[in-house]
């Protein structure tokens, strides 16, 4: 068997064991150890450890010898250099404190008073309480980027007061699950920071990309909502009084002022400090996380037990993204030195696509990946698996990686591993089934699907904002 046989036989049990249900970065590990040991095999170094073992009388040392002769390798150099590499990653240093930053927000009690607000001040607008949820969804999860939470705590704040208020209960949830989905693609997201690192684009530029396809995607999301809301109005009746009560403007105005401008403030203080080049992404994490605390504390709800657990949910966080890094970048050096990514790429450039066709099918696998995994993992290892491949067809990854971040929001509302709508499940009334779940989130995918048809027929969308800041690249 060559050495790309190898590659692409660790590829494929790679996947089995995922679909067997083993932890990924674990197995990502091992595996890259396993495979690597084979790939690196050195049999005079090996010797060289038992060669010294040979002059013991025994005992524990000549065990130790024999135990270093087996481990004179150099994937176990390649495994602590590629840690080190990791743990020593600026890029990364953003992720423990936009994390901490989204999880002190989220027990601040911002988000209930929030959608009061919004809920009251759209009350004469078409579909005013899923249009208030859906922007209150698209704040929190700006702030917060932590998906599972957004959909949790919207599904346990907004989804009963608008089945309360008679609102179907697919349009309801779908809704909830498409709302909670847009922090991993509206910055300060943690999924372009993970892409960041793993392709080398500049996270600055990045997020300067994703502003306008994020709000583009909320736009075609607002619209669904109005529109359907007045072609059907018994989805989602008007309100009455007794719902949503008449509030004067100036008592209006100070809800607004107390609820909606510290949150849009903190998340635009943060993006803005960025794209400005006021600070760098991490400076401006720690600004974000220092306004989280300095929120949660004016609102009075900041606790010890929910500082200690918001520490607690940041370092488990950031422990399995930082080990989802070790093991993808021990297994890449170790797929791409027995000669994986070269057969790989040697096997899609001879199927001569045009570079639209090359997108559409990168882009199909990572829509099929996202029915088993996760988007963190989809990002760490398959991802780079296109990204040599971007410059023969010509494509710049700054654009790639915004396509592929819209894409992951559809891994979060297609069966049968919506994350979103599990989330919500878990939470929701019992006469909320999964299939109306399933049902509410389709017409949202398919402004996904607009959305990333827009990126692909005006590309200015994504160039325009990192352009006008920072020039052409």
């Amino acid at each position: 068997m060559t050495d790309p046989q190898v590659a692409l036989m660790m590829l494929g049990l790679f996947i089995v064991m995922v679909f067997l249900g083993f932890p990924i970065a674990f197995t990502l590990m091992a595996m890259g150890i396993a495979f690597g040991y084979y790939a690196y095999y050195d049999e005079g170094r090996m010797w060289r450890g038992f060669n010294r073992l040979g002059e013991e009388a025994g005992g524990w040392e000549s065990f130790s010898l024999w135990f270093e002769g087996w481990l004179n390798n150099r994937i176990f150099d390649l495994f602590i250099n590629q840690t080190y590499t990791v743990m020593s990653n600026e890029v990364l240093t953003a992720v423990p404190l936009f994390l901490f930053m989204g999880y002190i927000v989220e027990r601040a009690n911002i988000v209930s008073k929030l959608f009061t607000t919004l809920n009251i001040a759209s009350r004469n607008v078409p579909g005013s309480m899923g249009v208030a949820a859906l922007i209150t969804c698209a704040l929190f999860a700006t702030a917060t980027g932590i998906v599972g939470a957004v959909v949790t705590l919207m599904g346990l704040l907004a989804l009963p007061q608008m089945l309360k208020a008679r609102y179907d209960n697919a349009f309801a949830s779908g809704i909830i699950c498409a709302g909670g989905t847009l922090g991993i693609l509206i910055p300060p997201s943690i999924m372009l920071i993970v892409y960041a690192a793993s392709s080398g684009v500049s996270i600055v530029r990045l997020y300067a990309a994703a502003l306008l396809p994020g709000f583009t995607l909320v736009g075609l999301y607002l619209v669904y909502v109005i529109g359907r809301s007045i072609l059907q109005p018994s989805i989602a009746p008007n309100p009455t009084k007794e719902e949503v009560p008449d509030v004067p403007f100036g008592k209006l105005f100070v809800m607004i002022a107390t609820s909606f401008f510290p949150l849009a403030f903190l998340i635009f203080a943060v993006l803005g400090s960025i794209l400005l080049g006021l600070a760098t992404p991490t400076e401006a994490a720690s600004i974000g996380a220092l306004g989280g605390i300095l929120l949660a504390f004016a609102y009075r709800a900041m606790t010890w037990d929910r500082m200690r657990e918001s520490v607690y949910l940041t370092v488990r966080t950031t422990a399995m993204v930082c080990w989802l890094f070790v093991g993808s970048y021990t297994f890449s050096a170790v797929f791409s030195y027995l000669g994986g990514e070269h057969i790989i790429a040697e096997f899609v450039q001879g199927l001569s696509l045009e570079p639209w066709q090359f997108l559409i099918m990168a882009q199909l696998i990572i829509f099929l990946l996202g029915w088993p995994l996760e988007w963190s993992e989809i990002i760490i290892i398959f991802v780079p698996i296109f990204l040599p491949l971007l410059p023969f067809f010509g494509i710049d990854p700054l654009f790639f990686g915004v396509l592929v971040a819209l894409n992951l929001q559809t891994s979060f509302l297609t069966p049968p591993m919506a994350m979103s709508a599990y989330y919500l499940k878990g939470i929701a009334p019992p006469q909320v089934m999964l299939t109306d779940i399933f049902k509410g989130c389709m017409p949202f995918l398919f402004m996904v699907f607009m959305c990333m048809g827009m990126m692909y027929a005006f590309p200015n969308i994504v160039f325009y904002l990192p352009e006008l800041f920072y020039g052409a690249n």
